[in-house]
């Protein structure tokens, strides 16, 4: 006789709340069903080895689609429910406590989902009614509990020889849905389940098969299929794993075209227990730059798929790897879609980030080749991760980042320059610009190349910022070429230096009043040789950085502090000191051309290229007159 009976009260706000509030995805309902399905064969292969009343079988898990009745059966041969079971667990929801549980919904402190099984409720999903029919080993007859996720649910006794269960969704007419325009009838189709399946479920260690229409010398016949691989490819020993098996799981699983660059397949054991297949693509996704790209690495909970990019299990500085983490430590909430903040995912994040770091300190230090691919595709990563935080982080990947330099074309780490650069040399010397020739081209490098110092080449935007943020490697503090005083000078230079400034000081000082608007200061250079005249910065922002700020929103008016510097050694500097010595009041004009020869020179902009073109062909007209 059939036996009604009424959710309670908590139970019928909780299930209100599990079919439409909790899961964001409808679909999400397959896979929860399959997950109860497998643990049923957990329990009944468990028990079977210990209890000879639960005979052993070949345990599978169904799926039987009938579009015709718009019904969906999930069927397994695991352990069962005997009535009392089947009360207590499906006839109140979250039997570990309705209340209790529905307090800690209210509180959001969700927790693990195992705890309170509520993941069969999320059938009503897409089901208008759920009609479980089941048979423990530990009870001579079946039962069947039916209901429409209402307000009360039906017990029965049946006739049942199969041990396990078998559910029957009746799936909810498309125009009764409330939440979403949704087409409940693919859940009936051959390829949607079998997508579902590959989704979510592929690798529950269980065979989900179903009965396909095939299609055979123009007849069409049912061909029993399995659907999941059952047994990831990272579960299975590194040994038994092709080369070419790994490449074509990457490739289809992480959608490039490509053999990955590296692999990095980790399992760990002890307190904590995960395994994790990692790959550096070759080259980045085409948005891997652009602010749409999402990082975020694939989770597994005991071949489960549970999310397909969670973000706190990889840094930025590292978002070009792909690949995913399979873990049964981790807690999970009540949709099993999204992770608690707990102590788990933090210790796996962070012996990902180091078991990263070593693979690619051992890819630079033993496969220098393949490292610079990776290098030219993904160094902007490690180059913002240094500045990113007010440099948190710069130890961590200050001996990845490689640069070229004035007397190599080949990359070369800030370790192997110090190893390199003569034990007198107190700095590390950088210049910046939009390339090695526009830079080796600077006035300031003259010295430099007289002196045969190494400097680093820093072309790409973020390099100084992130400079600024280092300051230091290895306590060698860096100094820029470009910028504050010339210090790799000797004191017989100084010296000379210090007599001509005096010598000169009436000329100096009328080319400072005449830029007294738009310099600091104007000094008789040490560092030029070859060039005239060249701009140098003062000490905090560097020209370079002026030139990056000014292209970005609301930071026109930035200015670095400009320092005019002459070549006292220079004809043109002779030359001047004639004219100043013939014609005081000539000296504005030629000083205003000085300036503007320094700033093309740095590749900035001419404030006023009228008054510069003026300026000039004034001056080409009073020399053809003379």
């Amino acid at each position: 006789m059939a036996k009604t009976q009424s959710f309670k009260t908590e139970s019928q706000k909780l299930l209100h709340l599990m079919t439409h509030s909790i899961y964001t995805q409808k679909e999400i309902f397959l896979r929860e069903l399959i997950s109860n399905a497998s643990d049923a064969i957990d329990k009944r292969h468990y028990l079977s080895l210990t209890d000879q009343r639960v005979p052993q079988d070949t345990y599978e898990i169904w799926l039987i689609p009938d579009e015709k009745a718009r019904t969906l059966k999930i069927k397994d041969n695991g352990i069962g429910f005997t009535e009392e079971e089947l009360i207590e667990n499906l006839g109140t929801i979250a039997q570990s406590g309705s209340k209790a549980f529905m307090e800690k919904v209210e509180a959001k402190d969700l927790s693990i989902i195992g705890q309170f099984g509520v993941g069969f409720y999320s059938a009503f999903m897409v089901a208008k009614e759920v009609v479980v029919e089941t048979r423990s080993p530990f009870s001579e007859t079946g039962y069947r509990w039916s209901s429409t996720g209402e307000d009360s649910y039906t017990v029965e006794e049946i006739k049942r020889d199969a041990i396990g269960t078998e559910i029957t969704l009746y799936l909810r007419d498309d125009e009764h849905d409330e939440e979403a325009d949704e087409d409940f009838s693919q859940y009936v189709k051959d390829y949607q389940l079998k997508t579902l399946v590959r989704k979510y479920s592929d690798y529950v260690r269980y065979p989900i098969k179903m009965s396909v229409m095939v299609k055979e010398d123009k007849k069409e016949k049912l061909e029993e299929q399995t659907l999941n691989q059952m047994i990831p490819i990272w579960k299975r020993s590194k040994a038994d794993v092709k080369e070419e098996e790994m490449n074509d799981f990457y490739k289809h699983h992480f959608n490039d075209y490509e053999n990955p660059l590296k692999v990095i397949h980790t399992d760990v054991e002890g307190m904590l227990t995960y395994t994790a297949l990692l790959f550096i693509p070759k080259k980045p996704a085409y948005d891997f730059y652009s602010e749409h790209y999402e990082k975020g690495l694939q989770l597994y909970s005991k071949g489960v798929f549970i999310q397909g990019k969670n973000k706190d299990l990889i840094p930025d500085y590292f978002k070009f790897v792909k690949g995913l983490v399979d873990s049964a430590d981790i807690s999970l909430n009540i949709s099993r879609e999204l992770l608690q903040q707990d102590k788990q995912v933090k210790k796996i994040a962070s012996h990902l980030e180091k078991k990263i770091k070593n693979e690619l300190e051992n890819m630079l230090s033993h496969d220098r080749d393949n490292y610079i691919v990776f290098y030219d595709n993904y160094k902007n990563t490690f180059k913002y991760g240094i500045y990113d935080q007010f440099g948190l982080n710069k130890e961590k990947l200050q001996d990845l980042i490689m640069f070229k330099t004035s007397k190599s074309d080949d990359y070369i780490t800030l370790k192997e320059y110090i190893d390199r650069k003569p034990e007198d040399q107190k700095s590390i010397y950088y210049a910046s610009g939009k390339s090695k020739t526009s830079i080796l081209s600077l006035p300031q490098m003259d010295v430099m190349k007289e002196k045969e110092v190494e400097v680093l080449l820093l072309t790409d935007e973020i390099d100084e910022f992130m400079i600024q943020m280092m300051q230091s490697y290895q306590d060698v503090p860096f100094k820029s070429v470009q910028q504050g005083e010339a210090d790799f000078v000797d004191e017989t230079k100084k010296e000379d230096l210090k007599k001509k400034e005096k010598e000169n000081k009436h000329i100096i000082k009328a080319i400072k009043e005449a830029l007294k608007d738009k310099v600091k200061d104007v000094k008789l250079s040490a560092r030029l040789k070859s060039s005239a005249v060249c701009l140098v910065s003062g000490e905090g922002l560097s020209l370079e950085m002026e030139k990056i700020l000014k292209t970005m929103p609301q930071q026109t008016d930035v200015q670095a502090e400009r320092i005019l510097e002459i070549n006292p050694d220079h004809e043109l500097f002779t030359a001047l000191t004639k004219i100043y010595e013939k014609d005081e009041k000539k000296i504005d004009d030629y000083a205003s051309i000085l300036y503007y020869q320094a700033l093309l020179i740095e590749g900035l902009p001419i404030e006023n290229p009228v008054e510069f073109s003026d300026k000039l062909v004034k001056l080409m007209i009073e020399s053809s007159t003379l």
